[in-house]
């Protein structure tokens, strides 16, 4: 077991796999894009499943893989199924905009994939191309459909609430009414450049505390609006029957709704003292906070080092991990270089 010296456990890794994203969404990446590692500097298959394999070793349980867009980078699909095979985690998870999705479905599911967050901020056509810079909605729907199919359970929808957006928060609700589907609304958290701009438009670059809604808005507007369109009383999920999850989220559902409705909110209700995850970049930087520049070089020992100095550097992490985030605005690297 992984306690932290605030005494929390840490059982779960984040990994990205690539810097590389085929979207350009406006809180994500400033409007020029990133320019991407070179390909020498991102870790291979290889480190990081040596890497997890001595994370698993001393007692993370839990790993999702992220980007960037992790489907983007060729042979992920039996990456996933040899981190079965050489950490023995079966809780293995993968995050992405679902615009492949539809492709590599059934080979991941193959490959022993069960559980997927879809990123999806609005269920407009035009709205996602404004978000995106140019992606194309129906590619995602086409991708969320694919995952029911193949049998990934659960699939959760993580969409972050920006005010400047046009969203029908009140659309994703319908979804739960029809199906398993389970929704997390996330509060916009100030990663990368913090900004005077609106996320209004595409050309924008920066978080700015204009746009941030907290969870307790997003609720009471779900619960409003969720009356007055007949889809019943919002009532708070227990934990036991929440969908399996390890973060942080408060589950609500609509009276008879096979899905459930999440917030997530590390602004207005931080969760800090529950955190229980370590994140390594594409690039091996090993963060013990998302809102926190400082990183643990684990690439280099990788390349140049034993096992034990690997273990060494996740006995540093656990030290050094902060007790809060301290309501930091802003970071060095966006969110696609950090991993969503």
């Amino acid at each position: 077991m992984a306690i932290d010296r605030h005494g929390r456990r840490i059982d779960y890794l984040r990994i990205s796999v690539t810097d590389r994203c085929n979207l350009r969404c406006v809180y994500c990446m400033p409007p020029g894009g990133i320019e991407w590692k070179a390909h020498e500097e991102i870790l291979t298959f290889e480190e990081i499943e040596r890497f997890a394999r001595i994370a698993a070793e001393e007692g993370i349980s839990k790993i999702r893989l992220t980007g960037g867009e992790p489907l983007v980078r060729l042979g992920i699909v039996d990456h996933i199924r040899r981190l079965h095979e050489t950490t023995g985690i079966e809780a293995i998870a993968l995050t992405t905009n679902a615009t492949l999705l539809a492709r590599y479905a059934e080979d991941l599911a193959d490959a022993g994939l069960k559980r997927i967050n879809i990123s999806l901020d609005t269920l407009d056509p035009d709205v996602y191309s404004r978000i995106t810079r140019g992606g194309k909605l129906e590619d995602v729907l086409e991708g969320i459909e694919a995952a029911f199919r193949v049998g990934m359970d659960p699939v959760k929808i993580n969409v972050v609430v920006v005010r400047s957006l046009e969203q029908d928060l009140a659309g994703f609700a319908r979804m739960t009414l029809e199906r398993p589907v389970h929704i997390r609304f996330i509060e916009y958290m100030p990663v990368g450049d913090v900004g005077a701009h609106s996320c209004a438009s595409s050309d924008t670059d920066g978080w700015t505390a204009d746009d941030h809604v907290p969870t307790d808005e997003i609720l009471e507007r779900l619960t409003t609006e969720g009356a007055a369109l007949g889809f019943g009383e919002l009532v708070p999920v227990e934990r036991d029957n929440a969908p399996g999850g390890w973060g942080p989220a408060s589950y609500y559902r609509f009276a008879g709704a096979p899905g459930t409705l999440g917030m997530i909110s590390p602004l207005s209700h931080h969760f800090c003292s529950e955190c229980n995850r370590l994140r390594l970049t594409a690039d091996g930087g090993l963060r013990t906070c998302l809102f926190s520049d400082d990183e643990i070089d684990v690439r280099s020992v990788l390349r140049g080092g034993s096992d034990e100095d690997v273990r060494a550097l996740i006995h540093r992490a656990l030290a050094e991990k902060p007790e809060s985030h301290n309501q930091q605005l802003g970071t060095v690297r966006h969110m696609s270089e950090i991993g969503g």
